[in-house]
């Protein structure tokens, strides 16, 4: 899974995000590759979320991100990868690797 971090102070929604010229070859790089798009999406702005503890029996609720920080987590993209090298390469390809952060995490396999 490609956990992609921005500054979230671009308002693009998903829409705008994926018919932008540099999304759209990226996608295209992916294909061409062999690279399977499984899933992904684009997460509201952190200022949106609610966060849950729970400690010692009791549930404690705060509105934002668990975290304050410029980067937040802005959305996701699961792709199936032939392994770690392709991984990277498709995350350094990807257009928001050019100003935030795509942290590769492997998914837990069945």
């Amino acid at each position: 899974m490609l956990v992609i971090c921005d500054d979230e102070s671009d308002p693009q929604g998903p829409r705008e995000i994926t018919s932008r010229p540099d999304h759209v070859a990226w996608i295209d790089y992916m294909q061409s590759s062999g690279v399977e798009l499984l899933g992904g999406e684009r997460l509201r702005p952190s200022g949106d979320a609610t966060s849950v503890r729970a400690r010692d029996g009791e549930v404690l609720i705060s509105d934002g991100p668990y975290v304050e920080a410029k980067e937040q987590i802005g959305g996701f993209a699961l792709i199936e990868c032939a392994d770690l090298d392709q991984a990277i390469e498709v995350a350094a390809r990807h257009p928001f690797a050019a100003h935030g952060v795509i942290e590769i995490r492997p998914v837990w396999a069945g």
